[in-house]
């Protein structure tokens, strides 16, 4: 190319920031250090893509051959690393250690335009994650991956969790500096012991040798130890802002460069014991709060189990099991509306699965006998059989239900941030207030001590720590009762709800010990056609009748529908069959009855059963508990059950009968359009849409994979009468974040008020950094567990 030549010159690469060799590469008036950052900056000029430059000053990494990726052909080593795999789409979540500032975002959101073939990638910036959708028909796994390469954001591709790998990996390169920072202060303080305790003639001697290697140890305690907060400062100041590093990196700079001076000119000592013991105990803060912020995330991710239950077969029989036990090889039966918990390959039926839990398309993906199912598909026909293929992975169940709570977590970044800014410019201008009164003082001593003691007990680590560990700790006290939450910012909305709206059927009835009867007469072969119908579908009636019938063997259907809330319908052995509600019966047949399920075969009644649920033990007391809310009861059943529920409910309440699943929903945003924070209590299987409508969602379980995504929290039906006490765990929850605010506030304000007076020893404010955060996790741990004695729940 005519404008690329090689000149001779010394600066910066244009696109990585690294120092240019003699001889540089040059485009478009551009300077690079080689030439991969010269292609890649090529890429995205083609592409339109230098915005990219924009946001950041060199955001990009250098360059790497990717001679070593043909693994990446291997078809077993691509089905193991793909998320998603379906006709022409695919779906892989990639490890991009590189992933660092704004322009690494704002690049890796817009590969659709460097390749057509990719549909669209979504980053996680706290994991460092980027999940991308791609055509596999027009751009290959590893062409994929050759172009993050050229771009410079090489995937970690291991086949092991990466998250948990990674921050394994950090937690070494920290205790690595703070090693290294213990070792350099202890012996800054052992040459430094003479000047503590006075000079004799004979230590005189040696005066000027112990500060020239206290000021020899400085250099590796700032510029190897510290070396992060002035990369962080450096890098804020690049963007016209001030973060919470900024004030620290120039504390360290100035006790470097005052103790330098000191000793070179023979002026003092200088501050090399207060350099290292600072450098020692801020990286002891930074491990603390990152083991700490390491849990959260380990509790959010990993906690307990997915709390579903699947149905695995076992020598032909259904026995239902937590999804935490389900192994390789297992067989799984999925029956319709059922999430696949894990990757399988689909051994008998017909599958028609709903992929948009995963993909966000919700037309059904047709399935036939050999095909891999993937986990997070939900099954939307007649039930099928399955065989694991891969390891159920709890954290990517979790990641899927969590999926619109990455925005949430990028919105409170952003307004961390903006109050860390006001925080350090707050800071800057009351060290500087202070120093300036203790110069025109003419104390110069107390003015240094004032500035640096200000600039480094004013830490808004605590503010920032108070939250998620409080809320955290909750839902950990949650997920032992068999309340799970999916994440803290639902925590704050149960806090807030003052109107609750209970479903009957599976809510407010145990799926227990129910009481069955069949008005009519079935053959045997005609019990073997109903279980056979019944036993694809997941609703507790079908459940309870199909444990009644205690058939022996089952019959293959055809052509299997059902009608949410209404019935079910498919053929067998050449037979129609029908059972479900009197509203979906042809009007020319008679029925007896208008309660039950009412079986229809080949166009003839046959009759109904009649079942009689229990209501749940200790409903009763359960609404007393709760008289203080607004209460409501949306039942799609007929009002035989009205007496009962009148005896347990307040005259005041609402309740209604033959609700369908839009008068539900419609009834949340109604309440919701009056102000009303709602909470929405159902079975997942009528009411998912008023469960998701709803400001907090719990969806009931009893031993079932009813699932909904839509929900924000899952409660196992034996816990309901804990619901009080969950609810008010959470408004303590609250009022201990607010508690904690005010000591970390309170913490501030008596640090600062001694340290603008110059008596707050720089050494020591370094110190009580740490011993706040320790303050703070040790308080919301401690009262979280005292609120949760309280409310009888550990």
């Amino acid at each position: 190319m005519e404008d690329q030549k090689k000149t001779l010159t010394q600066a910066v690469c244009y696109h990585c920031g690294e120092d240019l060799p003699k001889v540089k590469y040059q485009l478009d008036d551009k300077d690079f250090c080689c030439l991969g950052c010269m292609a890649v900056f090529k890429i995205l000029s083609e592409n339109n893509l230098c915005n990219y430059y924009v946001y950041n000053n060199n955001p990009g990494q250098r360059f790497k051959n990717d001679d070593h990726l043909e693994y990446l052909d291997e078809p077993k080593i691509i089905d193991q690393l793909l998320d998603y795999r379906h006709e022409h789409s695919s779906i892989i979540t990639f490890y991009v250690p590189a992933i660092h500032c704004s322009s690494c975002i704002w690049l890796l959101e817009h590969l659709y335009k460097i390749n057509a073939a990719i549909f669209s990638s979504r980053i996680d910036f706290l994991k460092k994650q980027v999940t991308i959708s791609f055509n596999h028909t027009e751009i290959s796994l590893r062409h994929l991956v050759e172009t993050l390469n050229h771009i410079g954001y090489e995937p970690l591709i291991s086949l092991q969790d990466v998250v948990k790998a990674h921050s394994s990996s950090v937690d070494k390169a920290l205790v690595l500096k703070i090693a290294v920072a213990g070792f350099l202060m202890g012996n800054v303080m052992l040459f430094s012991f003479p000047e503590y305790f006075g000079l004799s003639g004979f230590e005189k001697q040696f005066q000027s040798l112990f500060g020239w290697l206290n000021l020899a140890f400085s250099i590796p305690a700032a510029f190897y130890c510290g070396r992060d907060y002035f990369i962080s400062a450096i890098t804020s100041i690049k963007h016209k802002h001030i973060n919470l590093d900024t004030p620290l990196a120039l504390i360290i700079a100035v006790l470097f460069l005052r103790t330098a001076f000191e000793v070179i000119f023979s002026f003092g000592p200088g501050f090399a014991d207060t350099l290292t013991g600072l450098v020692f105990l801020l990286l002891m803060g930074r491990w603390l709060k990152q083991r700490t912020y390491h849990h959260i995330s380990f509790d959010r991710d990993y906690r307990s189990y997915f709390p579903i239950a699947v149905t695995r077969l076992s020598n032909g029989k259904e026995k239902p099991v937590p999804i935490n036990e389900i192994k390789i090889g297992d067989r799984l039966w999925i029956r319709n509306g059922e999430l696949v918990p894990a990757d399988a390959i689909l051994m008998k039926g017909e599958a028609w699965v709903d992929m948009s839990f995963v993909t966000g398309e919700s037309e059904p993906v047709h399935k036939v006998l050999g095909e891999i199912i993937y986990a997070g598909g939900r099954q939307t026909s007649e039930a099928i059989e399955l065989e694991v293929i891969k390891p159920v992975s709890q954290s990517y169940l979790t990641g899927l239900w969590n999926h619109d709570h990455y925005k949430n977590d990028t919105e409170k970044q952003n307004f961390n941030d903006t109050v860390a800014k006001y925080f350090s410019l707050g800071v800057f201008l009351i060290a500087f207030f202070a120093t300036g009164y203790w110069l025109l003082q003419n104390d110069s001593h107390k003015a240094w001590s004032a500035f640096t003691a200000v600039i480094i007990v004013a830490c808004p680590c605590v503010l920032a720590l108070s939250t998620p560990f409080t809320l955290s700790a909750i839902l950990s006290v949650f997920d032992k009762k068999g309340f799970y939450v999916k994440n803290t910012d639902a925590v704050e909305e149960l806090a807030k709800c003052d109107t609750l709206i209970f479903d009957k059927t599976g809510t407010l009835t145990s799926n227990e010990n129910a009481t069955i009867s069949f008005s009519g007469v079935l053959t045997d072969e005609e019990k073997v056609m109903i279980a056979s119908l019944l036993r694809n579908s997941i609703h507790p009636l079908s459940r309870h009748i199909l444990k009644a019938l205690n058939v022996d063997r089952f019959c293959t259907i055809c052509g299997y529908k059902e009608v949410v809330g209404k019935g079910l319908t498919a053929t067998v052995n050449s037979k129609s069959i029908y059972a479900g509600h009197l509203s979906m019966l042809p009007t020319a047949i008679n029925a007896a009855g208008e309660t039950g399920v009412h079986i229809v075969i080949d166009h003839v009644y046959k009759g109904y059963f009649e079942i009689k649920q229990q209501w749940r033990k200790g409903l009763a007391q359960l609404i007393l508990k709760i008289l203080k809310f607004k209460l409501l009861v949306l039942s799609g059943d007929i009002d035989k059950d009205r007496w009962m529920l009148d005896t347990i409910f307040a005259k005041n309440t609402s309740i209604r009968f033959r609700q369908s699943p839009h008068q539900k929903l419609d009834a949340v945003l109604q309440l919701q359009q009056q102000g009303n924070k709602v909470m929405m209590l159902g079975d997942g299987l009528n009411d998912a849409g008023a469960l998701k409508q709803s400001n907090f969602g719990i969806a009931i379980t009893d031993n079932i994979n009813n699932f909904t995504p839509g929900c924000d929290a899952i409660l196992k039906g034996d816990a309901l009468n804990f619901l009080p006490d969950f609810i008010k765990l959470s408004k303590d929850g609250l009022k201990i974040v607010k508690t904690s605010f005010a000591i970390a506030i309170a913490y501030n304000c008596i640090g600062i008020y001694f340290a603008v007076q110059g008596t707050l020893y720089p050494l020591v404010a370094a110190v009580l950094m740490p011993i706040s955060t320790i303050t703070i996790i040790s308080f919301t741990t401690l009262a979280t567990k005292w609120f949760a004695r309280k409310n009888k729940l550990i």
